[in-house]
């Protein structure tokens, strides 16, 4: 006898996701930069016995000279400084006066070997006896080059190093402004939100193929009485309750996946691939 009297449950539409592309930043993503002005030797020179340069005094009249066009001083860094230092040497060993070394070597090599990740940077070098740190700085300020380095809006910190010694026979100084503006002032995308995104599109995943497996199955089926029908409709209820919660999760990724994709697009605009 078929019940005819009973009635199936209604199958929800099977929810379609269809996920939005997830950004990837660039896997190499920095364009390095080098910002490297020809080399300043000073015009007016002071008794080599009455000179006397130092690092701080350079910092200090160059975060003087940052603050009087509205830009925050630059912040001391160990790297930079080891880099700056490392090119004062080379130059008094090698008798060199040049942004690039006889084997090569620039201001991104120099930095890099000391294991700061950059982004920028920016070589103010100097050659003679000035009359003091800010007669050098003034000099520096003096050239539209080595200005802009000073100035740049970029930079956020620097290494300094300043060195007595002998260049082609005779006594005199030696002066290295390293700036830099690294990988880490750009915010990297959050990891934990695509990891996420990956999370909520596997249980999207796995609760589909248990849905649609369902669904298959209830195609199939063509209940006669009362027990098949009560049956069939607690798995009508069972694909129900997995096309909500599937609906639920896909709701909540396709508002995640937007915030994410930004935050790639933002860092890849911050370290120069877009």
């Amino acid at each position: 006898m078929i019940y005819s009297n009973f009635f199936r449950s209604a199958l929800q539409a099977m929810p379609v996701y269809a996920p939005n592309k997830i950004a990837e930043p660039a896997k190499n993503p920095v364009k390095k930069e080098i910002a490297a002005p020809p080399p300043l030797k000073a015009q007016k020179e002071a008794p080599t016995a009455e000179i006397i340069l130092t690092a701080d005094g350079v910092l200090s009249w160059t975060n003087k000279e940052r603050e009087k066009a509205g830009l925050p001083d630059l912040a001391p860094n160990q790297k930079l400084t080891a880099s700056a230092l490392a090119k004062v040497r080379d130059m008094f060993k090698n008798q060199y006066f040049a942004h690039e070394s006889p084997a090569g070597k620039g201001a991104g090599d120099l930095a890099e070997a000391e294991g700061y990740d950059f982004i920028l940077i920016g070589e103010n070098l100097a050659l003679g006896n000035f009359e003091g740190d800010k007669a050098l700085v003034d000099a520096w300020m003096a050239s539209p080059g080595h200005r802009a380095n000073i100035l740049g809006s970029r930079y956020k910190e620097i290494g300094i190093a300043v060195g007595r010694g002998i260049f082609e026979g005779r006594e005199t100084w030696l002066a290295v402004q390293h700036f830099g503006f690294p990988v880490s002032a750009c915010s990297k995308p959050d990891e934990n939100l695509k990891i996420g995104i990956e999370s909520f599109e596997t249980r999207i995943n796995n609760l589909g193929i248990q849905a649609s497996a369902l669904k298959t199955e209830l195609e199939s089926e063509k209940p006669q009485n009362r027990n098949e029908y009560e049956a069939y409709n607690a798995k009508v209820e069972e694909y129900n309750t997995l096309a909500q919660q599937m609906n639920s999760l896909i709701d909540q990724v396709k508002s995640i996946i937007p915030v994410y994709n930004q935050q790639v697009k933002t860092f890849d605009q911050c370290v120069g691939v877009e």
